[in-house]
């Protein structure tokens, strides 16, 4: 079935593809400058309000008493700080799902107004799950400070001033995305700013969309950071920074922002899990350092030129590398196998195969995938999943009890049951029964051409949304296209070694994301169950994610029954017949070839 010339002539695309990749990179351009001193920044005062903010609402889970009580102190602070008629003080109440259910949260916002149009919108949350959490009432102490340092200015662009709740699935900071009016040039996300741990990335980028914050923005936030507090902002290696963009997932603020087309970062000592809810504070030298970084930022920005949107790229070695450039590429990786697909598959159906009963039966495998999908849709629909924020959240923000604990039983035994029962009634009804006693016991060249069809288009379909996602499944295409051809006689050792090679990237996605915001094995499982409950998982990527699980699957059973199968073995040669017949004459010289 395999044709290693056409395997090898796809490879031509792949080098040009290459070399259209190594003269993509791009210089990362500067930072934003301003000349004004960020000297009126009182860290000392800022110090003073986390301390009161504490004091006074030690308790402040998402629309609790304590929450609503600190909104109401936030309010009045921007209150009494703006005394001029055009600044606008406002309240925004709603009803939001969080890690408690839906509850009804409150955002206040303070709206400076600028010369042009365009603005800079600097956002610090108030909630926290866990009490005292002082750390985390240090961003919204320096918004408070903001607001001081602030009234009077001459601004070129409206600054936004918002405290928001539900931060934990960032539904304050959804509500805020859809209801801020006029066009937003840049946003900032105050985290932990007196912490004294500091864990990097400080600036973290990342959203929950195929996008990155701008390098001009992180460079300018950087640069602040940097000239305030001496503090190097981190980077993030190039392998998380493509995990981010093949699943994007950040449990911060900046995450729904991002998403939406907004130039957003997070500015935060303790990086983006944010901190502990007893870890220590430093006294006041330490907020008015970052604070000052933040004032600094805000009026580069202010004066500065127009941010660029963001986009896909990734950092290397100091150099911007386009997403469109890796997109090539990524879909020049696929080009090979898929070429020897198509040919295989013409190969396959003119040897009587039936393909499409082989096709039926490797979408049979992802069935079952498909039905613990709807098993969490149905929990959440019908009300056995209570909580399910619209984002991600940490580890541990809800809690895995009982009817969790059901609920992924459920699902669990769901796929089980649908693998042993269903998967076999579907091939029979879509097949025919004759033909579903045959299909997986004796794959031959239909079975390898339908499994890796599938695997190519299933592959294609996810570039055509995130090429980033799809360059994970590349490594398998072409490892398991060698697993399932018949023709190929591999070791079991080395179909073992290249069967784990090929979802090696996957797991080691699911890997990072555990070390990175804390997730032990139960509670990434409940994690990704929350992520589809809540929506931040769609339906069609659930789908196509199965259908992926189902190939894995299918390649499983097919090197598993083809090595099952007693290979036939060369016979032995005992007659000597012409091709190896060597005796007078067969070289020439003889009377009779002469007279010839």
């Amino acid at each position: 079935m395999l044709d290693p010339r056409i395997y090898r002539t796809g490879f031509v695309v792949v080098a040009l593809a290459l070399v259209v990749l190594a003269f993509s990179l791009q210089n990362q351009p500067g930072p934003a400058s301003t000349t004004l001193a960020p000297e009126a920044f009182n860290g000392s005062s800022a110090y003073a309000t986390m301390q009161r903010m504490a004091a006074d609402a030690p308790q402040r889970r998402p629309g609790s008493i304590g929450d609503d009580a600190l909104a109401t102190e936030v309010a009045s602070d921007f209150r009494q700080d703006f005394r001029h008629e055009n600044i606008t003080v406002s309240t925004d109440t709603f009803n939001g799902r969080t890690v408690d259910g839906t509850r009804t949260l409150e955002d206040v916002t303070a709206v400076l107004p600028g010369m042009t149009s365009g603005s800079v919108v600097v956002i610090a949350h108030r909630d926290s799950l866990q009490s005292p959490s002082v750390a985390d009432l240090s961003g919204t102490a320096t918004l408070v400070e903001l607001a001081r340092d602030l009234q009077g200015e001459t601004l070129n662009r409206t600054v936004v001033l918002a405290s928001t709740t539900g931060s934990a699935g960032a539904a304050g900071a959804i509500r805020l995305a859809s209801t801020v009016s006029g066009p937003i040039d840049a946003v900032i996300v105050l985290g932990d700013l007196a912490g004294s741990r500091v864990r990097r990335p400080v600036i973290v980028p990342w959203s929950d969309g195929q996008a990155v914050a701008p390098p001009m923005l992180r460079n300018t936030v950087a640069a602040g950071l940097g000239a305030q507090t001496g503090l190097g902002a981190g980077q993030t290696s190039f392998a998380g920074q493509f995990v981010h963009l093949a699943f994007p997932l950040t449990v911060s603020e900046q995450g729904p922002f991002g998403a939406r087309g907004i130039p957003a970062v997070l500015l935060s000592l303790s990086g983006e899990r944010g901190p502990s809810a007893d870890d220590p504070v430093h006294g006041p030298a330490m907020i008015t350092a970052t604070g000052r970084a933040v004032l600094q930022t805000v009026t580069a920005l202010d004066s500065g030129s127009v941010v660029a949107p963001p986009s896909s790229y990734l950092i290397l070695d100091g150099k911007v590398v386009p997403g469109w450039a890796i997109a090539l590429f990524v879909f020049a990786l696929i080009v090979p196998v898929l070429l020897a697909t198509v040919d295989g598959t013409a190969r396959a159906l003119r040897r009587g195969s039936a393909l499409w009963r082989w096709i039926v039966w490797v979408l049979a495998c992802a069935l079952p995938f498909a039905v613990g999908v709807l098993v969490v849709l149905a929990a959440r629909r019908l009300g056995a999943i209570a909580a399910a924020p619209p984002g991600p959240v940490r580890a541990g923000a809800v809690p895995l009890h009982g009817a969790g604990i059901a609920v992924l039983a459920l699902a669990a035994v769901a796929i089980i049951a649908s693998f042993v029962a269903l998967r076999p009634l579907a091939i029979r009804l879509v097949a025919g029964r004759p033909a579903a006693r045959r299909l997986g016991r004796f794959p031959d060249a239909g079975a390898a051409a339908a499994v890796l069809l599938v695997m190519c288009l299933v592959t294609i379909a996810i570039w055509f949304v995130n090429p980033f996602a799809a360059a994970l499944l590349v490594p398998a295409l072409h490892l398991w296209l060698w697993v399932v051809t018949p023709d190929v006689a591999l070791s079991a050792p080395l179909v073992i070694v290249l069967l784990l090679t090929g979802v090696a990237p996957v797991v080691l996605v699911v890997v990072y994301y555990a070390v990175t915001l804390g997730f032990g094995p139960l509670d990434a499982a409940w994690s990704a169950v929350l992520l589809l409950a809540g929506g931040d998982i769609g339906l069609l990527a659930a789908l196509e994610w199965s259908v992926v699980l189902g190939c894995v699957v299918s390649v499983g059973l097919i090197a598993l029954r083809s090595a099952r199968q007693e290979r036939p073995q060369p016979a032995a040669v005992t007659v000597r017949g012409p091709a190896t017949y060597a005796g007078p004459g067969s070289l020439g010289g003889t009377k009779s070839a002469l007279r010839r």
